[in-house]
């Protein structure tokens, strides 16, 4: 009989070693939010109302992302300032206001199949799987690629995130019914363009230098397109190939 509870305890302490091997605690017992953010993320979402946001489908999107666990740790306590903040290797976590303009020129529609060119931090990521599409994301920086990932998965958004040069697209997946550059171009990029279906939308910023604004792109045929101008942003550089550093 000894020998018997011995075997199974053995069994079990080898199951429960094994399965601490496989998955990650985090998995099993996903992050836990401190009650304090939940009333700023409320608060910053009133103040995007009052910023012009109107669709309530980005405004709840919003509302539910925690943006906290998309920043470095020593910045969590800024994560509903309506502003951007750096996340290393020379990229930023957008404004919370453009993240909210950009999503909302898209008219997300559920199960729109969606390519976000520029992975990031995630934050924006986050906001568009929470308004229901499809989300297939292109990162250039491999270090950024990595960590956004796992953050996504930790959390529990599912997207097929790759390590790609977002002028390339992915024309493996095309057509798109949305596309979102999340960076500024300062060249048009053709490629994309050809990647988005006929009646598809495009969130673009495009300008020299500095001085970009924001363009939403529809396809009304195989050559025909069709822009608005949507205002000022500011937006690190879309720059091509991929960073391994």
């Amino acid at each position: 009989m000894t020998n018997l509870v011995n075997f199974v305890q053995n069994v079990s302490s080898r199951s429960l070693n094994e399965l601490k091997k496989r998955t990650a605690i985090d998995d099993i017992f996903p992050q836990k939010e401190d009650s304090k953010y939940i009333a700023r993320r409320k608060k910053l979402v009133e103040l995007l109302k009052k910023k012009g946001i109107t669709s309530q489908l980005v405004l709840d999107a919003l509302g539910k992302v925690p943006r906290q666990f998309f920043m470095p740790t020593s910045l969590s306590e800024l994560a509903y300032e309506d502003k951007a903040f750096p996340i290393g290797t020379g990229q930023t976590i957008s404004q919370p206001f453009t993240v909210a303009k950009e999503t909302e020129i898209l008219d997300i529609q559920k199960n729109d199949k969606v390519l976000e060119i520029g992975t990031g931090s995630g934050y924006q990521s986050a906001v568009l799987l929470e308004c229901g599409c499809k989300l297939f994301s292109l990162e250039r920086q491999e270090a950024l690629y990595n960590k956004t990932k796992e953050i996504l998965e930790k959390n529990g958004y599912q997207a097929t995130c790759l390590l790609k040069d977002g002028f390339e697209g992915l024309l493996s997946e095309a057509p798109f019914d949305k596309i979102m550059v999340t960076a500024g171009a300062s060249e048009i990029p053709n490629k994309l363009l050809r990647q988005l279906k006929i009646g598809g939308i495009m969130a673009l910023p495009f300008g020299e230098g500095e001085q970009k604004r924001l363009y939403r792109i529809r396809r009304l045929s195989e050559t025909d397109f069709e822009k608005m101008d949507c205002g000022p942003c500011a937006f690190v550089p879309m720059l091509k190939g991929i960073n391994r550093e």
